[in-house]
This record gives C-alpha cells, sequence and structure tokens, in this order.
C-alpha cells in the first residue's frame, strides 16, 4: 500500500522545469506533472493492490507469491540511484518521460503474460517507470515550494495525488467482479499510456540544458561520494536509512499478503477488497493537509511518529476483529491515516537535510539501500505464513512499527547536511 523529498533553501528551477509562482501553492506547472501522476497511479492503483490474488488465478501458490515480489524488487534496486543521478542533471521531468517508456513496455508485457512467470519478466522491465520517477516526483515538488512551507506543498500535492488511492482499487475491485482480469488490464493500461503521453509532452517543453555537471562516471562517483558522506555523517540521512530499512523489512513481510489473509483466512470477495483499499487511500488524503501544517508548525518527527503509532494499531483490527469486513475496512482506514500522517512530513524531511543538487540521487539511494536489506522479506513473509501461521508476519510488523516510534522522536531533528 508506497511511493517515493526535498531540502535546504530553494534553488531557482532552470528553464526546463520552470519557476512556481511564490503566491501560488500549487504552480500551472505542478498542475499538469499531478495530471500526468494521477493518470498513472489510477492505472497502477487499479491492477496492483490486487496483483496477489491475480497471481493465484495463475496458479501460483503463497510461496511463489512471497518469491515474485522479492524477485520484482531486484529492478528498481538496481537502478534508483542511477535513475536519481540522471534526474539531478537532465531533469525531472525528463527522467520521468524516460521511466514511462519503461513502464509502458511493462504493461505492453503484462498484457500478452500467460503465467505468473512471464508476467515477473514483464513486473521487471515496468520497474524502470519506478527507477526513474521515484527519485524525481518529491525533488520535482520541492523545486515548486519554499522551505518555510515545504510540508503544506507536499501535502496538497500528495491530497490531490491521492485521489488515485481512492478511485484506483474501488475501480479495479468491480471491474474484476464485473469484466474480468483481461478487461482490467487493458483499462488500466490505456490509462497509463494517457499518462506517458502528458509526461512526454511535458519533457519535450524541457530546455535540453544539464543541471550540475555532465553524464559521465566522474560526475557519479563524486555525487555518490557526497552521499555516502551523509549517510555515515550520523545525521537525519543515516537515521532515516536505519529506521526505513527496519520498516522496509517488516512492512514488505506482510502487506502484499493482505489481500490474501482478508479473502483466504476472513473470506472477504475481491470486491469487498477493492473498497478497503479505497478507504486506505481516503483515510491517508484527510491526514495529509493536517501533517503538513503540523510539521511546518512543530517538526516533522511528530507527525512520522504518529504515523508509526496508528500503523501499530492497525494490526488490531486486521488481527482480533471478529468481523471479517470490520477487520479489513478497520485496518485499511487506521494503517491509511498513519501513512497519510507520515508521508509529507517524511519528503519534507529529507528536503531540508539534503543539499538540492543531491536530491535526486540520495532519494534513489535512500530507495535502493534500503531495499536491498528489505529485498527477501516478501519471501520470508510468505515463509512464516506457512510454516508458522497466517497471522505471524503481521505481528512482526506491528511490533516494529511500534518500536520505531522512540527512535524517530529521538533522532528526525532536521539539520543541513554539508557536501
Amino acid at each position: 500500500m508506497q511511493n517515493s523529498g526535498e531540502p535546504g533553501a530553494p534553488a531557482a528551477p532552470g528553464p526546463a522545469e520552470g519557476t512556481a509562482p511564490r503566491a501560488r501553492l500549487i504552480s500551472p506547472l505542478l498542475w499538469m506533472f499531478l495530471i500526468g501522476m494521477i493518470l498513472a497511479n489510477v492505472s497502477g492503483q487499479m491492477f496492483y493492490p490486487l496483483l496477489t490474488l491475480y497471481l493465484r488465478e495463475l496458479d501460483a501458490g503463497v510461496e511463489e507469491i512471497g518469491l515474485f515480489f522479492t524477485l520484482s524488487m531486484i529492478v528498481p534496486l538496481a537502478l534508483q540511484i542511477a535513475g536519481g543521478w540522471i534526474s539531478d542533471h537532465i531533469g525531472r521531468l525528463k527522467a520521468i518521460a524516460i521511466g514511462s517508456i519503461g513502464g509502458t513496455l511493462g504493461w505492453i508485457g503484462i498484457i500478452l503474460s500467460p503465467d505468473w512467470k512471464w508476467l515477473l519478466v514483464s513486473q521487471s522491465v515496468g520497474a524502470i517507470a519506478m527507477s526513474f520517477v521515484a527519485p524525481s516526483y518529491d525533488a520535482f515538488i520541492a523545486e515548486q515550494s519554499e522551505e518555510k512551507n515545504r510540508a503544506k506543498v507536499f501535502a496538497v500535492s500528495q491530497t490531490i495525488y491521492q485521489v488515485v488511492m481512492v478511485v484506483g482499487p474501488l475501480a479495479g475491485g468491480l471491474a474484476v467482479r464485473a469484466l474480468g482480469w483481461r478487461p482490467l488490464i487493458w483499462i488500466a493500461a490505456v490509462l497509463y499510456f494517457g499518462a506517458t503521453a502528458v509526461r512526454l509532452s511535458m519533457a519535450r517543453k524541457a530546455a535540453a540544458v544539464p543541471r550540475s555537471g555532465n553524464l559521465d562516471f566522474k560526475s557519479f562517483g563524486s555525487s555518490f561520494k557526497a552521499v555516502i558522506g551523509m549517510a555515515l555523517s550520523g545525521g537525519v540521512v543515516t537515521w532515516l536509512i536505519l529506521s526505513d530499512g527496519g520498516r522496509d523489512i517488516a512492512m514488505g513481510m506482510s502487506m502484499e499478503l493482505v489481500p490474501l489473509y482478508l479473502r483466504e483466512i476472513r473470506g472477504v470477495d475481491v470486491a469487498a477488497i477493492g473498497v478497503f483499499n479505497s478507504l486506505f487511500g481516503i483515510a491517508s488524503m484527510s491526514m495529509m493537509l493536517p501533517s503538513g501544517h503540523l510539521a511546518d508548525l512543530r517538526g516533522e518527527r511528530y507527525p512520522i511518529a504518529g504515523g508509526y503509532l496508528l500503523a501499530f494499531l492497525s494490526f488490531g483490527f486486521l488481527l482480533f476483529s471478529p468481523v471479517p469486513w470490520l477487520a479489513g475496512a478497520g485496518f485499511s482506514v487506521v494503517f491509511g491515516a498513519g501513512m497519510g500522517l507520515m508521508s509529507p512530513a517524511y519528503q519534507s524531511l529529507i528536503s531540508k537535510a539534503v543539499p538540492e543538487k543531491y536530491r535526486g540521487i540520495t532519494f534513489g539511494f535512500l530507495s535502493t539501500s534500503n531495499g536491498f536489506v528489505a529485498l527477501p522479506a516478501p519471501w520470508i513473509g510468505a515463509l512464516l505464513w506457512k510454516r508458522i501461521a497466517p497471522v505471524t508476519p503481521f505481528y512482526v510488523t506491528a511490533l516494529a512499527a511500534l518500536a520505531l516510534v522512540p527512535l524517530v522522536m529521538s533522532k528526525f531533528r532536521p539539520r543541513r547536511e554539508t557536501a
């Protein structure tokens, strides 16, 4: 139920990105950017929250499903640092357009995949999109804001974007029940093709001016060395890596298994699971503006810690509610509220800790370093399900979320890193 910040005095955006009018919280350029993101992610949210169930339709077992999600993480992990570095140099819009071409090829592969093994190949090709889009998304938004209202801009942008978490899963669940899997995949693919067209149009309008030096190994080495220095400095970036690694391991063990648990253990049907994912989106969206306001007013660590606490509490609904529908709805609402509370503050915190010229590669590095640590997590979660009990991975995730609350409160104080 993962998505994708920036720091410091805002650098003047280059001609490729445009200048955000400071009187507006959301600039016209950012509106167009969000339209492309909405199209792409409505597409994804129609299909990917139900992917576990589609793999079942393709005769994948529980352990094979865990292996699928573990292996599908390899490509984005391998490419995100390079994608972020390229984004820093050629501009966010061009990098996102490159990623969208990979995503389009991935959707074509999904349409043609006859079994779960070919679907894994298609998923890996489509992951090229994540590798370029994820590091660029928050970096672009930060460049359209001032530091004093950075969290609010993230909150408003993500609130608008979160419409995908409402419309996508609901439409996907209803489409499966009314039309079947193949029509759902075609509808989602067409929406993504539309997003790619929007992104290519924006990229063509961007001036072909490098943002900071040449695309060569020496430049990459210099940027990578700077990011490693921040990671080892003992500051916010260090603790972000450590805490996110623990979180990603714990979340990876259980989140892809939630639809399977609701359907096969609690007896909830596919359409209802789509509704639950929409409830997640509504709850997440409702918390983003309060999160941005609280982060700008009191500091980012308060909403982030609150988000982890709500994530812990959400598993109480999932595991202990005697009514299956309440288990799914309660979990989705409380977990969604936690993620919505956490997300804008998290991006704002990174944006204040990392120099602007290293934002893209830093986001890529954070995703890659934590992702490699968490790479076996879905497979381990599936083993815990099969060999101990289906509830085991959810207990692990809940306890990890609770353990992160005191760490966040003590360590997540923004401090500008030097590089």
